[in-house]
């Protein structure tokens, strides 16, 4: 499904931003043999990282995508939830279906000399996160040191592909096209130009910290409606709706004059009835 140009803008940075937010996808590459590509699929997790909009994968050295790319190239890599951990089993058993998006396009291989520059790009991200939090105010960094270190935190996440506990291949995903579903399951296609002009929220790669961190609060929680109720004119339960952005998640209020409030970040995500409860 297409829509007028605006509307496509909007969902292009719906889906940078879905990709900024996590590391994880699902890489979907054409099994091969001696005689050719075939017809099957071959599918596993992978961690990548978002780089000048464009997806760099780690593959372990044993995965049989990297027999698959030598053969065909073609591959698609999808992103099943905004926001890594278990949020997003969350949202299924309150049949909240989070927005996901499929890329297509080719899984290149780099030389060594990029590889290593990839790795160095790995570093850059941690020490980006760190610095990032150790710059907070103290309400913000608050809120994300509570968050669960092990499944919001990209840093950790990454830090395995660093420590040289295991072997990998690192790709470089040429995106052709893409394709963003929305809440209701409806897929609307964006052209891979419009994805590659649209720019990422610089809050996305904070979100899952952010939205873990707030959980975790029942102050935090009660302050997150007052808000909705103020800010947005919606109840908790019409706190999905009321969303513009996908990565759906982040607000910064302005005051009356429409300066931005500084060190009053929340995260207005659908607690609705006030019902969610702590996430392990």
């Amino acid at each position: 499904m297409k829509g007028s140009k605006a509307t496509v803008l909007t969902l292009a940075e719906k889906c940078k931003n879905i990709l900024a937010s996590n590391w994880q996808a699902r890489l979907n590459t054409i099994k091969a043999d001696a005689k050719g590509s075939k017809e099957d699929l071959h599918t596993s997790k992978v961690k990548y990282i978002l780089k000048k909009g464009r997806p760099y994968i780690w593959i372990p050295e044993k995965d049989v995508h990297n027999v698959n790319t030598i053969i065909d190239e073609r591959g698609s890599l999808a992103v099943a939830c905004p926001f890594p951990g278990p949020l997003a089993n969350l949202l299924r058993s309150i049949k909240k279906l989070p927005e996901r998006i499929a890329l297509l396009g080719d899984v290149c291989p780099l030389k060594d000399g990029m590889a290593q520059l990839a790795m160095g790009s790995i570093k850059e991200v941690i020490q980006s996160e760190q610095r990032a939090m150790n710059e907070s105010t103290y309400t913000v960094s608050s809120v994300l040191n509570s968050s669960n270190l092990i499944t919001t935190s990209r840093s950790e996440s990454l830090k395995e592909l660093l420590d040289g506990g295991g072997k990998y291949r690192v790709y470089r995903f040429n995106i052709r096209s893409c394709m963003f579903v929305d809440g209701y399951g409806r897929t609307h296609e964006v052209e891979s130009e419009d994805f590659e002009r649209s720019k990422v929220d610089p809050l996305a790669s904070f979100s899952a910290k952010l939205i873990d961190g707030i959980n975790r609060s029942e102050a935090r929680r009660r302050a997150l409606i007052l808000f909705c109720l103020i800010y947005l004119n919606a109840n908790a339960r019409g706190t999905l709706s009321a969303l513009s952005l996908p990565s759906t998640i982040l607000l910064r209020p302005r005051g009356e004059t429409g300066e931005k409030i500084r060190g009053r970040w929340f995260t207005p995500w659908m607690l609705e009835n006030s019902r969610l409860q702590h996430i392990d």
